[in-house]
């Protein structure tokens, strides 16, 4: 099974500055939307993790470099990957491409914890760390 997903988002008017750019903190946003298709990709829904599992998955730290800009209607390609999957945590690394123009847009990380309802650090249920 591979590890790396791919999700694709187009730009909205609401994403873009002033400057007719998207908005910095927009990237993060795509960053969790690509993390749930992840997820969803490896056969995990997210919510079942918390209702079923009682497990969460909080950012504890999360970085993006930015190269070129994105604009309105542009097609933006997100690949996602586990790189670092520790007992209790994990990173994904994240590069942002233009579609049409297969230019790199950003790169990016965040990393992760998993956590029980006390909000205690947890081991990753096997057959999750299995996936990646």
């Amino acid at each position: 099974m591979s590890k790396e997903g791919v999700v694709e988002i187009r730009v909205r008017y609401a994403d873009t500055d002033q400057m007719g750019v998207v908005y910095y903190a927009n990237y993060f946003v795509w960053l969790e939307v690509a993390r749930g298709e992840f997820f969803r990709i490896k056969g995990i829904q997210y919510k079942d993790l918390e209702t079923e599992k009682g497990i969460s998955l909080p950012v504890i730290e999360a970085f993006c470099k930015y190269k070129s800009p994105a604009r309105y209607d542009d097609v933006v390609m997100i690949k996602t990957r586990a790189c670092a999957v520790k007992n209790t945590g994990l990173r994904f690394d994240y590069e942002l491409i233009d579609k049409k123009s297969s230019q790199l847009l950003a790169t990016a990380y965040t990393t992760h914890v998993f956590i029980d309802k006390e909000r205690h650090p947890v081991r990753i249920p096997d057959e999750i760390k299995a996936l990646f």
